[in-house]
């Protein structure tokens, strides 16, 4: 008679450790929920840095490929001229 008590009453603290488990454990609902979004925010960043990358490694290629990429740099970005060109830059009139 006693045993018929006490196995439902060990099914039920069972059942409240495992329910508190899930709430507030390790791998409790909230806590998933937290790591889901670091893990999204980190996909993200991941992607922003593959899309850089991409474009980088193209770069690359380009220069590797051919003197045009070069060329092209080195006029808009530093200015240069080749030899026997003569650079002109036109401003705009004051008014």
């Amino acid at each position: 008679m006693m045993i018929q008590r006490f196995v439902p009453a060990v099914l039920l603290l069972i059942l409240v450790v495992l329910h508190g488990q899930l709430w507030f454990g390790r791998g409790s609902i909230p806590n998933v929920s937290v790591l889901q979004h670091r893990l999204d925010e980190q996909k993200a960043a991941n992607a922003r840095v593959q899309q850089t990358i991409g474009q980088l490694q193209s770069e690359v290629a380009d220069l590797k490929n051919g003197l045009a990429t070069v060329e092209e740099k080195a006029r808009m970005d530093l200015g240069m001229v080749k030899q026997g060109e003569i650079f002109v830059q036109l401003t705009p009139a004051n008014q």
